[in-house]
């Protein structure tokens, strides 16, 4: 038995599509940058590419395998859900990054190298002021006795006035302190390679004289020689990311591949931006027997040889729990450092080499093209529904425009949010996703005629048509969907661009017509202008079923006479 039209209420359906449609416009023009444009790929606006090299502690050649996991971290940070339309590769000993778009900024930040020491806290002391004279210091203890061990300052608190001493060991115990004295510096120029040797001599030395040399002179307003290159077996004096402190550290207690997961968020009971981390077995059970060890001093948490935080160990903190990184971030900072942890720590250091701006490989043009093809095709969809459908061709044309409506906004802000980039293979699958919907449209108006050809009319038609309908649009685009999902996972590059925005279309298809062109088909199947056949285009369904009823009639008749 067919549903009963008073049942169904179509004004509710569309209702519910204009606060989407609604929703989504406020999104794009009342958040983020406001811009209401969609992202453009490599191949369409042109980009920047920044080549990093690389560099290793000993001066020696990177391995091969080193620079492809440096280039799968890079490119795991940089292109997200593989939607960005960034790429990625490697040449020779350098890491080439191309983003779209002019911000080089962006590029540079995804080379950082990320790599992550916690180590325990000796001493600190205010940094130099640029350019000021460093102070004499006296390297002899008094009466030969050994330097006093000083007392790590509080979070945030004045640095120590005193220069403590190293830890008579370091943590863990059994870790060996790395002999730097045999490193072969050959691949670096002399500079470079005096610069790397006396800052290893001075700021990584076990002499606790030495240490102390080190935290009254190093100047924090000058490049680091040591950037992502400390042994972090020894000790290592080194500055906070203000540079307005300088540390005396131990040698490290976890790295950075000890990390689990990583996220960036505002901490309301703090009431400040933090960075909470989770690490993996090893790690979480040894952060919690240094926590145990070491309440209220402090742990440093370095990234690529600078103190980005120095908290205060207010508690032990259980093996399996998570703990996190405080410090003046801001929450897009904090974010930012997060999915730098999250992804790894690179097994290199990178310089940047190069910088420059790429124009499109395809450019407008192939843009003009894709979009002349995409209106093409939709024409002569639609000149064929009109003519075949006639009113019913009309409300496709609407349905497919009121998609377009609902794609565009999509397409901004999942450039705001996830850096999905549009390009040539995109637009292909949104093209494709035009013959994708007008498919579930001809399947459900074809079901109409169905109906029509056993006798019944346009109106009663349309509910029993529809609940047949949609189980097979539900069931055909259920495999578009898989498909595209299943090459979205499998595929890399700019396929898994096409495979994204095929899905998205797919999805985009059936909210459209549950939401849309059935409550439109409804509501003119209840108005008498449309059961002329002239307007509705199906008075040769009906011609068919006259002729069913006369067949019909005349067998009846046939054999009531045999």
């Amino acid at each position: 038995m067919a549903p009963k039209s008073g049942h169904f209420r179509p004004a509710r359906y569309l209702a519910l599509f204009g606060v989407i449609v609604a929703v989504l416009y406020a999104l794009v023009f009342f958040t983020g940058d406001r811009s209401p444009a969609p992202k453009l790929g490599i191949d369409l606006q042109g980009g920047t590419s920044v080549t990093l090299t690389a560099r290793t502690p000993d001066g020696s050649r990177p391995s091969g395998d080193s620079l492809k996991l440096a280039r799968q971290i890079i490119e795991s940070r940089v292109n997200g859900l593989g939607v960005s339309g960034a790429e990625v590769v490697i040449d020779g000993d350098n890491i080439v990054i191309t983003v779209p778009g002019d911000d080089s900024g962006q590029a540079r930040a995804l080379g950082t190298t990320a790599q992550l020491f916690i180590r325990p806290v000796l001493g600190s002391q205010p940094a130099l002021a640029p350019g000021a004279t460093p102070p004499a210091v006296d390297t002899a203890p008094a009466d030969g006795a050994a330097p006093a061990e000083g007392t790590a300052p509080a979070d945030g608190a004045a640095p120590t006035d005193g220069v403590p001493a190293p830890q008579n060991r370091p943590f863990p115990a059994d870790t060996p302190p790395a002999d730097s004295g045999s490193q072969d510096t050959s691949g670096l120029t002399e500079e470079a390679r005096q610069e790397l040797a006396t800052a290893k001599a001075t700021r990584q030395s076990a002499d606790p004289l030495v240490q102390q040399q080190a935290l009254a002179s190093l100047d924090c307003s000058i490049p680091d020689p040591l950037q992502g290159n400390d042994d972090p077996n020894l000790p290592l004096v080194a500055c906070d990311v203000e540079g307005t402190s300088v540390y005396l550290l131990g040698p490290r207690v976890i790295d950075g591949q000890e990390i689990k997961d990583a996220q960036g968020l505002f901490d309301s009971q703090q009431g400040r931006n933090i960075v909470q981390l989770e690490f993996k077995d090893k790690g979480s059970e040894t952060w919690a027997k240094f926590t145990t060890e070491n309440l209220q001093k402090q742990a440093a948490f370095t990234l690529d040889t600078e103190v980005i935080s120095a908290p205060v160990i207010q508690g032990v903190t259980p093996a399996g729990s998570p703990t996190s990184i405080t410090g003046d971030f801001t929450l897009p900072e904090a974010k930012e450092l997060a999915n730098q942890l999250k992804y790894g720590s690179l097994p290199l250091s990178f310089a940047q080499s190069d910088a420059r701006t790429v124009s499109a490989t395809l450019g407008a043009s192939s843009l003009e093209a894709g979009l002349i093809a995409g209106v093409v095709g939709l024409a002569l969809v639609l000149l064929y529904c009109l003519f075949y459908y006639r009113a019913l061709g009309v409300l496709i044309t609407l349905s497919l425009i009121l998609a377009g409506v609902l794609i565009y906004p999509l397409l901004v802000l999942l450039g705001r949010s996830i850096g999905y980039s549009l390009n040539l293979a995109g637009i292909a699958g949104l093209i494709i996703g035009i013959g994708t919907t007008a498919d579930s449209f001809i399947v459900y108006f074809e079901r109409i005629k169905d109906e029509i050809r056993e006798g019944r009319s346009f109106r009663s038609a349309v509910p029993r048509a529809w609940s047949r309908a949609r189980r097979t649009i539900l069931s055909g685009n259920t495999v578009t969907f898989l498909a595209a999902a299943v090459l979205y996972f499998l595929a890399i590059g700019d396929v898994k661009g096409f495979a994204f925005t095929l899905g998205l279309t797919t999805i985009i298809d059936l909210v459209v017509v549950f939401l849309v062109t059935h409550p439109l088909v409804h509501i003119v199947s209840t108005k008498a202008w449309a059961s002329n056949s002239k307007i509705n285009g199906l008075g040769s369904m009906h011609e068919v079923a006259r002729e069913r009823q006369l067949a019909a009639q005349a067998a009846l008749a046939a054999g009531k006479v045999s």
